[in-house]
């Protein structure tokens, strides 16, 4: 028997998860399927880089909750591998084809693997799925002689916090002059550099991984562009993500590996121009013009981006006659190292920052981050009292700093952030604790 045509969600993480919740609230009572290229249910990727490494949540503790009944055909484990727009289909790997009248795009991103050489060789790890944090935390447990994180964005400092709890020698290897330097500037950087130091952790600025070299299968060690070598039997990559867009090679839409290009309302845009009003996205794999940054085409990792885009998306395709623009200030929080970091804004690309409480030296402080005379982001170290306050003067495009005279301000230390020169990709936000 057929199956009946109805809204198809392809992705059955977070987003998919609370985009199917929405379009139920919404009034939607029509067939609703969800295509997961897991086989598991839908489940909270945050922990899985910290608690589930630390071996304080298994794996299987990290399934969402399901806060309404969606009444929907679940395919998990089956990818989609294609879609066709004038026939209204989703093709799966398994050959098989799924119907639709509506299609909600949330299949996310995966890590970004290392394909150089040594690409084969045991004891490589990434960090996204269940899988990839369970045969992790196994072979840390065993446990190695020397890990090498490769990386120095959110999710290598926190599987390098990770392992220093654990005990176990740490190298890390990043391009660039700290960590989060993209992120955040080199100025608040080096207050992480400093803590990864005194953590005893062995962390290499400025350095780059040629080659992963092995015996018997197994990696042993890894050589550096400047010639020089690090001894390890573990390594994890840590370099970001790729989105998953390969199945809308030929669909007609504006995707690729920087994500599904969207209007305003998350409507995935045409290659011919004008959005496709049946087909909206969400999560890590959307990238939209935020009204906050002057229409400025992002893509956001967060958890709570995943949740508030998820059910803008359902509404555009339930409402098409009645399109808003989805406005998003970006945020998340991190804990690593007994820091606690929270951020809200895009910091990238500001021309100043502004210490406006606390000092860095303590690692208790908040930055500001101002460009062209307004604030557009601000991070709290261990120091998040006043971030409220501030997220409601970037959304309001407040003069730079924003607050002056606070009851528990000090003197204000204003200097130039420090972002390495800018790369060709576009800008994305990597996955975080929300």
């Amino acid at each position: 028997m057929s199956e009946r045509p109805g809204i198809v969600i392809v992705g059955a993480s977070l987003a998919g998860l609370r985009g199917a919740e929405a379009l139920r609230r919404g009034g939607y009572d029509g067939p609703l399927t969800l295509i997961g290229d897991e086989p598991h249910p839908p489940y909270d990727r945050p922990p899985l880089s910290k608690h589930v490494l630390a071996g304080e949540l298994e794996a299987d503790a990290t399934a969402l909750p399901h806060l309404v009944s969606l009444r929907a055909r679940w395919r998990l484990g089956q990818p989609a591998t294609g879609l066709d727009r004038a026939g209204r289909t989703i093709r799966l790997a398994d050959g098989s084809d799924v119907p639709f009248t509506k299609l909600f795009i949330a299949t996310g991103a995966r890590a970004r693997t290392w394909t150089e050489q040594g690409a084969d060789l045991d004891g490589v790890f990434t960090i996204r799925r269940r899988e990839d944090a369970v045969a992790l935390r196994r072979a840390l447990s065993r446990p190695p002689e020397r890990v090498l994180i490769i990386g120095a964005g959110l999710i290598g400092c926190e599987a390098a916090s990770c392992c220093r709890d654990l005990g176990l020698p740490v190298t890390l290897v990043d391009p660039n002059p700290t960590p989060l330097a993209r992120i955040l500037g080199t100025v608040v950087g080096e207050v992480l550099a400093q803590t990864l130091r005194r953590s005893g952790v062995d962390y290499r600025p400025g350095a780059r991984v040629r080659a992963l070299v092995g015996e018997a299968g197994h990696v042993r060690r890894a050589h550096l562009q400047d010639g020089g070598a690090i001894d390890t039997d573990l390594v994890i990559v840590a370099l970001g993500a790729v989105r998953e867009t390969a199945w809308l090679a030929r669909a007609g839409l504006v995707a690729d590996s920087g994500g599904v290009t969207c209007d305003g309302a998350c409507r995935v845009l045409t290659r011919e121009g004008p959005p496709d009003v049946d087909i909206v996205a969400a999560g890590d794999v959307a990238r939209w013009p935020n009204p906050i940054y002057g229409g400025r085409a992002i893509t956001v990792e967060h958890w709570g981006n995943a949740v508030e885009q998820a059910a803008h998306a359902a509404s555009s395709l339930l409402r098409p006659a009645q399109p808003k623009p989805y406005v998003h200030l970006p945020a998340f929080w991190s804990s690593q190292f007994g820091l606690n970091i929270k951020a809200v804004g895009l910091a990238d690309g500001a021309d100043a920052v502004a210490i406006v409480q606390g000092d860095r030296a303590s690692r208790r402080f908040l930055a500001v981050y101002g460009r062209d005379g307004r604030s557009v982001a601000a991070v709290s170290f261990d120091q998040a009292r006043w971030l409220p306050a501030y997220a409601d003067r970037i959304l309001a495009g407040a003069p730079f700093p924003p607050i002056l005279d606070a009851t528990d301000q000090r003197r204000i230390e204003t200097l130039a952030p420090g972002f390495p020169p800018l790369r060709t990709e576009r800008p994305v936000l990597e996955m975080a604790h929300v």
